[in-house]
C-alpha cells in the first residue's frame, strides 16, 4: 500500500508529526518497533516546560568540571565507553558551550519553546486529553541562597520571553506541599505557566488514538531498510520492515535516539548522542501526596505526582544505547528523595530506563535532508522532545505541504554541522 507520508517514530515528536499531517489532508502511516508512548515519551518527568528557554551547556568552569569528574553526582554521570564512542560529538558540545555561542543558540531555541503549551493545547482539545493536564506549574527547589538568588534574577529577565514565575519562601513552600520535608532547603521558584502531565505515556497514546480516528494508520514494526524508489508520479520512498514493505511520497525520520542509525545507510552521519534517564514509581499514600512536581535544583532530580505513583526521575547518564542498566545514580537519588517524602513501596520491581537524543549544539534537527528529496528530519530534542513535539510536528507538516512556517527552521537544519 502507498501512503503520502510515512513517519518513522511513535514518540511524542513522531506522533505529533503524523497527527498534523493526517489532519491536514495527507494519508499517513506511522511506524515504530513499539506502539506510541512506550519509549522515552513514557519515562520523562511529565512536564510541558514553557519556562525551559535556557539550554544545558557542557561544563566549562573548572569548579564544575572537578565536581563532575568523580562520577558520583545525582545530576550527571558517565561511562567511559560512551565517552570514547561519542568523543567527537562531545568535543563539539564543549565548543558550542561558550557564553557567546550559548546566547545565540538560546535565542533560536526560544522560538520553539514559545509555542510549546499553545501547540499542545490544540492536540489536547482534539484528543480529549484535558484530564491528564494540570496547569498550575511546578516547583524548582533550592538548597542555597546563592542558587536561589541567581535563579530569581534570571527568572525576572525571562519574563520578556513570556515565562511567569513566583519566588517562594520556605514557609510558602511548606504551605503548598505540607507532606514534604524541606529541611536543608531555603526556598523555591514556582514556574507558573508550565504544565504537568499525570501520565506522559497516556498523553502520547491519546494523540495517537486521535490520529487513528482521523484514519491514520499505526503499525508496530521493526524498520530494516529505507531506500529511495521511483514510481509513476516521481521519486518516493520504500520502507522494508520485519513483515511488510511500504511505499510513500515523503518520509519523516522522528525516531529519537535511533534516528541516526536509520539514516546512516543513506549517507548521513549526524553527531547525535544518547543521554539516559531512570525513573521509579512509589505508591501514593496520605503521607506522601504532593500536588506539584518538584525539581531539586542542586541535586538534579524530579519528584512528580503521576497516575502510576510518585515518580522519581534521575538526571542524565552519559552511556551507550545498548549498555546494561546501572542503578547507582537512582539509588543515590532515592536516598535524597526519601528525606523529602516518605517513599515506602515501589510500584515496579525494576526501575525504568530510557535514552534521550542529544545534539552537540543543544538544538534539534528539524527540516529537509540535503541529499534526498522528500526526506525530512525531526529529532535531537534532548530533554525536551515531550515539550516540543507538537510544535515540531506542526513545522514538519508546514514544510511538507509548502506552507508559511510558524517558526524559522533554518537554525535547526541538518547541514549545520558540516559547516563546522
Amino acid at each position: 500500500m502507498r501512503y503520502d507520508v510515512i513517519v518513522i517514530g511513535a514518540g511524542m515528536v513522531g506522533t505529533a508529526a503524523a497527527w498534523h499531517l493526517q489532519k491536514n489532508g495527507s494519508k499517513v502511516l506511522m511506524l515504530d518497533r513499539k506502539l506510541p508512548g512506550l519509549e522515552t515519551s513514557y519515562g520523562n518527568a511529565g512536564l510541558i516546560q514553557r519556562e525551559a528557554i535556557h539550554t544545558h551547556p557542557f561544563p566549562r568552569q573548572i569548579t564544575e568540571m572537578v565536581r563532575v569528574l568523580p562520577n558520583q553526582g545525582t545530576d550527571i554521570r558517565y561511562r567511559i565507553p560512551a565517552l570514547l564512542r561519542y568523543h567527537q560529538a562531545l568535543l563539539q558540545y564543549w565548543k558550542f558551550s561558550t557564553p557567546d555561542s550559548v546566547k545565540k543558540i538560546e535565542s533560536e531555541w526560544q522560538t520553539l519553546i514559545a509555542h510549546c503549551t499553545s501547540e499542545h493545547q490544540v492536540m489536547i482539545e482534539a484528543s480529549g486529553a484535558d484530564k491528564l493536564i494540570t496547569r498550575d506549574g511546578w516547583l524548582q527547589l533550592h538548597r542555597s541562597e546563592e542558587t536561589l538568588k541567581k535563579a530569581a534574577k534570571t527568572a525576572i529577565e525571562d519574563r520578556e520571553q513570556g515565562v511567569e514565575h513566583k519566588v517562594l519562601s520556605l514557609d510558602e513552600l511548606k504551605a503548598m506541599e505540607p507532606n514534604a520535608s524541606f529541611e536543608g532547603f531555603v526556598g523555591a521558584i514556582h514556574w507558573l505557566n508550565s504544565w504537568q502531565v499525570s501520565n506522559p505515556s497516556a498523553l502520547v497514546k491519546a494523540y495517537a488514538k486521535n490520529f487513528e480516528e482521523m484514519q491514520g494508520i499505526i503499525k508496530e514494526s521493526n524498520v530494516k531498510e529505507i531506500t529511495p524508489s521511483d514510481n509513476n508520479d516521481g521519486k518516493g520512498w520504500q520502507v522494508v520492515t520485519d513483515n511488510e514493505t511500504y511505499h510513500s511520497d515523503h518520509l519523516v525520520i522522528a525516531a529519537g535516539p535511533w534516528s541516526n542509525e536509520l539514516i546512516k545507510p543513506l549517507g548521513y552521519n549526524l553527531p547525535l548522542f544518547p543521554m539516559r534517564g531512570y525513573h521509579q514509581h512509589f505508591k501514593i499514600s496520605d503521607k506522601n501526596t504532593i500536588h506539584h512536581s518538584m525539581f531539586d535544583m542542586d541535586k538534579g532530580f524530579v519528584m512528580g505526582p503521576m497516575q502510576q505513583g510518585i515518580r522519581i526521575t534521575t538526571g542524565a547518564e552519559m552511556t551507550t544505547m545498548d549498555a546494561p542498566k546501572n542503578f547507582g545514580q537512582l539509588k543515590t537519588v532515592l536516598k535524597l528523595a526519601t528525606k523529602i517524602l516518605p517513599l515506602e513501596d515501589a510500584v515496579e520491581s525494576e526501575a525504568w530506563a530510557g535514552s534521550r537524543p542529544c545534539m552537540p549544539d543543544m538544538k534539534p534537527v528539524i527540516g529537509p535532508a540535503d541529499k534526498h528529496d522528500k526526506l525530512w528530519f525531526a529529532f535531537g530534542h534532548s530533554h525536551q522532545g515531550f515539550t516540543l513535539g507538537p510544535i515540531t510536528g506542526r513545522l514538519v507538516e508546514e514544510l511538507i505541504h509548502d506552507k508559511p512556517l510558524t517558526v524559522d527552521v533554518e537554525p535547526f537544519n541538518a547541514q549545520r554541522f558540516a559547516k563546522k
